[in-house]
């Protein structure tokens, strides 16, 4: 069989911004949540009955869940999803007031990765332009 013979593979549809932008939040906030974990074992933070390094396993299992997520960005629940990390995240600022400044700024890229995306997404033209045009135009 030669490699001719192989069907040419459809082009892939343009991707929108929210699938775009969602997933480079999604995929720094895994290192951030990692180290907030870490945090909350090194402040020994956990309730008393609970051992401390379940926050290591905690931190882990979001950030694997925040990559996870961040390559399905294209799904139709993946967006669902990532509001769901980010209520988890905010949950966590309970054993750590501090964290409540990454659920601030990381919230704030989320919501505007979704929101703000969907927005200019809808804004795009259905089709892409033909002509090229230039800045000095």
């Amino acid at each position: 069989m030669s490699a001719d013979a192989t069907p040419a593979r459809a082009p892939r549809p343009p991707r929108t911004l929210v699938q775009k932008l969602a997933p480079i939040v999604l995929g720094f906030e895994a290192i951030v949540v990692f180290l907030a974990g870490l945090t909350v074992f090194g402040l020994k933070a956990l309730p008393a009955g609970i051992e401390q390094w379940w926050a290591i396993v905690g931190g882990a299992v979001l950030a694997l869940a925040c990559i996870a997520i961040a390559g399905m960005a294209a799904k139709p629940w993946a967006i669902t999803a990532g509001w769901v990390i980010q209520v988890i995240v905010a949950l966590s600022a309970i054993l750590v007031p501090a964290i409540l400044l990454v659920v601030v700024i990381f919230g704030g890229m989320w919501a505007y990765a979704t929101i703000g995306g969907a927005r200019l997404d809808a804004r795009r033209p259905a089709e892409p332009s033909t002509e090229t045009q230039t800045e000095s135009e």
